[in-house]
């Protein structure tokens, strides 16, 4: 369940792809991003890393940054950066006048100011101590969602996580992973199905489940509320068409929701 890097070595001298690609968008480990370059150099390959997930956590400095070691390296501007629709590529410079290009006129007609206005708002932001505090808070409610949800038997693929995001194999507990996404979704808790490494399981129904912390922490949640939060995941999941306990947590749901109104806490 953890990346060989061994093994993408292997892959790469035997194939020898003009380009390497690194994404994390439900990986809940860090990446060796000087190792994917090593390997990159060794098959004359560039790098790519897609950071959309973790972009605002590589921002505040509390995960690795893969921009030392990468060719290439795209993310949004949403997610972990806490910001307006839209992406970012980032390259050396030898290959920005090729990647321009490429974007205009091609696949990008004249910008919409008021989001190049709300960028400019999210990267400042983002510079910021208070942006660093709420990334940190980001991966502190993660780890104890994920050992709580672990705690009730609900298996973390990789055995836990290092990010924001928790990834969880539902076998164990004699559920599909659209089945939990659904009953969730009932009662205001949105997750998304995910297929876990060696998912014998179709990408529609998938034998995984897939949370993330940073809307919850953006709102000013803390750990407290994470471990209530594993509580009501587990009523739900253990019984999944109870319409009474869904019920329940529903309204428990919104009680808490309306204790932490949509803002950007701290920022």
């Amino acid at each position: 369940e953890l990346l060989d890097y061994d093994q993408v070595r292997d892959l790469a001298l035997q194939h020898r792809p003009k380009m390497i690609i690194a994404g994390a968008s439900s990986y809940p480990r860090l990446i060796d991003y000087a190792t994917l370059r090593a390997i990159a150099d060794e098959v004359s390959a560039y790098l790519l890393v897609d950071m959309a997930h973790i972009a605002g956590l590589v921002a505040a400095r509390v995960i690795p940054s893969p921009v030392p070691h990468a060719d290439f390296v795209t993310f949004t501007t949403y997610k972990t950066m806490m910001g307006p629709h839209g992406g970012v590529i980032l390259c050396r410079a030898a290959h920005a006048r090729r990647v321009d290009r490429a974007v205009f006129p091609g696949v990008q007609g004249t910008p919409t100011l008021s989001l190049v206005a709300a960028k400019a708002v999210c990267f400042h932001l983002a510079a910021t101590p208070a942006f660093a505090a709420v990334q940190r808070a980001t991966l502190a409610n993660a780890r104890t969602l994920c050992h709580e949800l672990a705690q009730r038997g609900y298996r973390p693929v990789t055995g836990g996580t290092e990010n924001h995001l928790v990834l969880l194999d539902l076998r164990g507990a004699g559920l599909k992973g659209n089945q939990a996404e659904q009953a969730l979704a009932e009662t205001g808790i949105l997750t998304n199905r995910n297929v876990i490494p060696y998912d014998p399981e179709p990408v529609q129904v998938t034998s995984g489940l897939r949370l993330g912390t940073p809307a919850v922490t953006a709102r000013g949640m803390g750990e407290a509320e994470m471990r209530t939060i594993a509580v009501w995941i587990e009523r739900v999941l253990t019984a999944p068409d109870d319409a009474r306990v869904k019920a329940a947590v529903r309204e428990e749901v919104a009680a808490l929701c309306r204790a932490f109104p949509l803002s950007a806490r701290g920022l």
